[in-house]
């Protein structure tokens, strides 16, 4: 990888005794000049931070967790560093949607590394979060090795991928509402077929279900998804339950969470932010005493 440019810090606010921060970087893996955010705790200055890496949903960049989730009062106390990285390349030469479709291009690169043209020189989402991002972040921060991971959607199809292909890597994973089996609903077949092309064998590296299938015995990370009952993508877009079912055909314990009434939006989010700040804070390592 060539040699990163330096951060530019975009804007601080002071938030619960820490820093909201937002930063913009050159991106060697994007081809472009990425943004994302991070809130710092309130720490001792030698003090390596424990991490979790947020990837949100569809037309979101990194400011909707940030402005919309409320999570930076419990990780403060919890001492929990976020990272919020955008949804997908961004500029003037990166390709969108030719319609403008709010599911393909800008705000939706689904965290795959593309193959095909036009896409491939810039959406490399999966490497960006899996390599560069982080690399960047351990440059510049104080943080520990391992991580948590989490999102929304189309962000936790991400960070459920990933985690499942990086296990070492990460303590935990959890999920809202995510998008479980992509090769089988529309939002992933639209995505794949643009980004990876029509051979729906390379499709799935980048679908849960499959890649829980491939651990099998292997799979040691520890998972929670919550799921809206009134999601009025929870069937059209099959989102959760698929992967519950390949969770209990092979004997995975995962927790799988329905909670009646609640959507899709960041209502649901922020209702549910606090238990899963403090699910991943036990697997890093954290006192969970509230």
């Amino acid at each position: 990888m060539q040699q990163q440019t330096e951060l530019a810090e975009l804007s601080a606010n002071k938030c619960f005794g820490g820093w909201q921060k937002r930063f913009s970087h050159k991106s060697e893996v994007l081809n472009c000049e990425m943004q994302f955010s991070v809130f710092i705790p309130p720490s001792q200055p030698d003090t390596k931070l424990p991490a979790l890496y947020w990837l949100s949903g569809l037309t979101c960049n990194d400011e909707n967790f940030v402005i919309k989730a409320g999570a930076q009062r419990v990780a403060a106390e919890l001492g929990i560093m976020l990272i919020v990285p955008d949804t997908s390349p961004r500029g003037e030469h990166v390709p969108d949607a030719a319609d403008g479709a709010y599911d393909l291009g800008l705000g939706a690169g689904f965290y795959v590394n593309a193959t095909q043209e036009p896409w491939k020189k810039h959406y490399q989402m999966y490497d960006y979060i899996v390599d560069e991002l982080p690399e960047l972040i351990k440059k510049e921060f104080r943080v520990q090795d391992k991580a948590a991971i989490s999102g929304h959607s189309m962000g936790g199809h991400g960070a459920l991928t990933i985690a499942l292909s990086n296990m070492k890597r990460y303590s935990s994973v959890s999920a809202f509402a995510p998008i479980v089996n992509p090769s089988e609903c529309h939002w992933g077949q639209k995505a794949f077929t643009h980004y990876l092309g029509e051979d729906k064998n390379l499709w799935t590296d980048y679908d849960s279900c499959a890649l829980m299938r491939q651990q099998g015995q292997f799979l040691h990370i520890p998972m929670l998804v919550d799921q809206g009952l009134d999601d009025n993508f929870f069937h059209t877009q099959k989102l959760s339950k698929p992967l519950e079912d390949v969770a209990k055909e092979i004997g995975y314990q995962a927790e799988f969470r329905y909670h009646s009434g609640y959507d899709h939006s960041y209502f649901f989010i922020a209702s549910l932010i606090e238990q899963h700040l403090r699910f991943h804070a036990k697997h890093l390592g954290i006192d969970t005493q509230a």
